[in-house]
């Protein structure tokens, strides 16, 4: 575990030193793309963020490569050279994509082809145990057209939820955390050498978003771009890629010991595919809705619109800090959900949790439209948003800011003005008191 923390140190801190000089250098090469109708932020930010993440991916591998446990990984796996391969392809192609730009075809060619440099370096699904049906081996072909949808998949599905400043870095930090629980579980847990891997990438994974988190909270100072959002992407795809797919699962009825034990420690592989698509299973959702909605509406599915789930939290009411947490919120109750239920699927007391934080999420997506409202005599004890009546910003900034007519006199007479000396501050109160005594003046 030690050598996990120190490889987990050394990735978050690489990629949190190098995204200011990275933020530098995206504004001197002009990756400061102008304001677009979908976009929630007002202030063009520089990119290429995903510069910092590679870099703290590779220092991750490379101290990761010395240590006495963990160069094991290296010396008995091509996968850590196969992840670094397609990492490496993915983020050429994201940098090009946040500089120049990229028609949304190609990047979906140069997502497939780096999930097949992957492939070809060893890192696919050779079987899905089935429930009721067993073990099921995979030709070459079948393994490597379901480890390219999955690579392809989980890569969007990321991307797509790339929308809000320390959204994607957050969510995929919480899945990468419930995701190196299930993968050490396996390895130290059950003796299972082929989870290795995934653990290694699960932790380098965490390392680049909490590297990289500090820099891209709200406000954010730059984005992680696709250059950022395709790398951390694959990277969670590669791990479980490898967990889920070349995990034998005779042998881990084996190492459980029986075979009940074996099967209530095989719950998370009887379906393989299932617990890393539950990981991250907001985005994955939000991918397709994107797609339905987008389809439906004859549009491309690779069209860009304001209806992913974090431009709804908006619409109905909660800021742009309450919207993140409420996605991290759902992130972690499905991940981490279901790596308890595959410890210990017979508990009753997971299921009534489970249920339980459900009920809160769903009254946290609801709160706009249950907001509170304080009894006039204490509305000066609360935020102004509790008070039953709050004057709205534009008409703050339009009684500050008008130079002349506030109401007109008695007959004959012209509008009034206020003076100057009555700008900014001056609250609608003392303007009234203002023309109540120039018209007192006037009948005298």
């Amino acid at each position: 575990m030690r050598e996990y923390l120190l490889t987990l140190c050394v990735t978050a801190a690489v990629t949190y030193l190098l995204t200011g000089p990275v933020r530098k250098f995206a504004i001197a090469a002009g990756a400061m793309p102008e304001i677009r109708a979908r976009d929630v932020h007002r202030e063009p930010t520089p990119r290429l963020g995903g510069i910092a993440m590679f870099g703290g991916l590779c220092a991750g591998l490379l101290v990761a490569a010395h240590l006495t446990n963990l160069k094991s990984v290296f010396e008995h796996s091509d996968e850590p050279k196969a992840l670094l391969s397609g990492a490496a392809l993915i983020w050429i192609l994201g940098v090009l994509d946040d500089k120049w730009g990229v028609d949304a075809l190609v990047k979906l060619g140069g997502q497939m082809i780096a999930a097949g440099v992957m492939v070809l370096q060893g890192l696919t699904i050779l079987w899905i145990p089935v429930p009721g049906v067993g073990t099921v081996s995979l030709t070459p072909m079948q393994g490597t057209l379901l480890t390219v949808a999955l690579v392809v998949i989980t890569i969007n599905a990321v991307n797509f939820v790339d929308g809000l400043d320390g959204l994607a870095s957050g969510m995929v930090c919480i899945a990468a955390a419930a995701f190196f629980m299930y993968a050490y579980r396996m390895w130290f847990g059950y003796g299972i050498e082929a989870a290795a891997p995934a653990t290694l990438f699960s932790v380098v994974l965490m390392g680049m978003c909490l590297g990289f988190l500090p820099h891209n909270m709200h406000p954010a100072r730059i984005f992680m771009g696709d250059s950022g959002s395709m790398l951390i992407g694959l990277v969670m795809a590669a791990g479980a890629v490898s967990v889920t797919g070349q995990v034998d699962p005779d042998l881990l009825g084996q190492k459980a010991g029986g075979v009940r034990e074996a099967t209530h420690a095989m719950v998370p592989v009887y379906i393989p595919l299932l617990l890393p698509l539950t990981v991250i299973a907001v985005p994955v959702a939000d991918l397709i809705l994107a797609i339905v909605r987008r389809t439906w509406k004859g549009q491309s599915p690779f069209a860009a619109d304001r209806g992913h789930l974090h431009h709804r939290l908006l619409e109905i009411g909660h800021s742009h800090s309450r919207a993140v947490l409420i996605m991290y919120f759902w992130s972690a109750l499905i991940a981490f959900g279901a790596v308890a239920y595959s410890v210990n699927n017979a508990s009753m007391w997971i299921v009534l949790g489970i249920v339980l934080l459900s009920a809160v999420g769903l009254v946290l997506l609801l709160l706009p439209r249950f907001t509170p409202r304080a009894p006039r005599w204490a509305e000066w004890m609360v935020p102004p948003r509790y008070r039953r009546v709050v004057r709205e910003p534009a008409a703050q900034a339009a009684a500050a800011g008008e130079e002349g007519t506030v109401g007109a006199g008695e007959a004959g007479e012209g509008p009034e003005t206020v003076p100057a000396s009555l700008h900014g501050a001056t609250a609608i109160g003392d303007r009234s008191r203002f023309v109540d005594r120039r018209k007192a003046d006037s009948h005298h």
